[in-house]
C-alpha cells in the first residue's frame, strides 16, 4: 500500500513505520523535517507545516494514499485542513484517552463524539483534552464519508519517549528531588510505544472503522512505582507543596478496556510484563545521570 504517516519519527510513529516497511508498504513522512530519522532511503519525505493551510495545499493537493495516519492532529480545523486537501482511502487518527472523563474499565463508548456539536477552531482555542474532542468530533460528523478510525491510547511510555514523563518520578526519587503530586495513589493505564506502533500498523490492515482504545491490561500507581523503585535503590520519594509538579498529575485513576481491540485480534502484552523492566532501565538512566 501506499501510505502516508504525518510524524513518524518519535515512539510509537517510529515504530509504526519500522512495521510499515517490514512489511513492504512505500511509506511517505510527512513532518516540518526538525527531527532526524534513521530510515534513509527506504521512506520519501514531504516537509510540511501541518497547522499551515496554505503548505498543505500546496504539499498534499493530487497525492492520493491508501492509508493516512495521523499523529499531528490536536483541533477540529487539523482535521479539515489536511482532509479538504488530501485523498486517502483510509485515515487513521492518533486520539488520545484524554476525549474521556476517565475511570475504572473505560469504554470507548464513554465518549460519543456524536453527542455534542463540532466547535471549530486551532490548537490555541482549546485545552488538550478538548482539542482531542474537537478533533474526534470533527472526523466523525464533518467527514462521516471518509473511511476512519480514532485510536485512543492511555499515556505511551518506553526506553524511547522523548517526553521523559514517566522517568520525571524515578529520576526525582533517585535524586532526592521534591515532588508535588496530586495522584500518588491513582492506579492509571499505560501502553508500550513499540506495541502501540504494532497495533496501529495492525489497524491498517482491518476493515474496522469508528474509535478503539489501546493499552496493556492492568495498571499502576506512582505509590507502586515509588515502592519499586525505593526497593531497588533505598531511596524514597520526597512529597511537598513546593516540589517539582509531576507531569501526570491531574490524571483520574483509570483502565482501559481492549475488549474490542482483542476482537479484531489484536493482545496488548499485560502491564506488569513489561513495565518494571522498564523501570529498571530508568533507575540505570538516573543512576548514571549527573547530579
Amino acid at each position: 500500500m501506499k501510505i502516508l504517516v504525518l510524524g513518524g519519527t518519535r515512539m510509537m510513529g517510529r515504530h509504526l513505520v519500522r512495521e510499515l516497511l517490514a512489511a513492504g508498504h512505500q511509506v511517505t513522512l510527512a513532518n516540518r523535517g526538525l527531527a532526524g530519522d534513521s530510515f534513509g532511503d527506504a521512506v520519501d519525505r514531504i516537509v510540511l507545516d501541518r497547522t499551515d493551510e496554505g503548505t498543505l495545499e500546496k504539499t498534499l493537493s493530487g497525492k492520493s494514499f491508501d492509508l493516512v495516519y495521523d499523529n499531528l492532529a490536536y483541533c477540529s480545523n487539523d482535521i479539515r485542513k489536511l482532509l479538504l486537501h488530501l485523498s486517502c482511502r483510509k485515515y487513521i487518527f492518533i486520539s488520545s484517552a484524554s476525549v474521556y472523563q476517565e475511570h475504572w474499565d473505560t469504554k470507548e463508548t464513554d465518549f460519543d463524539p456524536f453527542a455534542e456539536p463540532v466547535v471549530w477552531g486551532g490548537r490555541p482555542d482549546f485545552p488538550y483534552d478538548e482539542g482531542k474532542r474537537q478533533a474526534e468530533r470533527a472526523l466523525a460528523q464533518e467527514y462521516s464519508h471518509q473511511p476512519s478510525i480514532a485510536v485512543r491510547f492511555p499515556f505511551v511510555v518506553g526506553e524511547d519517549d522523548y517526553t521523559r514523563r514517566l522517568f520525571f518520578y524515578v529520576e526525582h526519587i533517585v535524586t532526592g528531588k521534591a515532588m508535588l503530586l496530586d495522584n500518588f495513589s491513582e492506579q492509571m493505564a499505560f501502553v508500550r510505544s513499540d506495541e502501540a506502533g504494532k497495533f496501529l500498523a495492525f489497524l491498517g490492515t482491518t476493515g474496522f472503522q469508528g474509535a478503539v482504545n489501546g493499552a496493556s491490561p492492568g495498571a499502576l500507581s506512582l505509590k507502586e512505582i515509588s515502592e519499586y523503585v525505593a526497593e531497588k535503590t533505598g531511596k524514597r520519594p520526597v512529597l511537598t507543596q513546593n516540589g517539582d509538579p509531576g507531569p501526570y498529575n491531574g490524571a483520574k485513576e483509570h483502565t482501559f478496556n481492549t475488549e474490542l481491540a482483542e476482537k479484531l485480534g489484536f493482545s496488548f502484552s499485560p502491564l506488569g510484563e513489561w513495565i518494571y523492566p522498564l523501570l529498571d532501565h530508568y533507575i540505570e538512566c538516573a543512576l548514571e545521570s549527573p547530579r
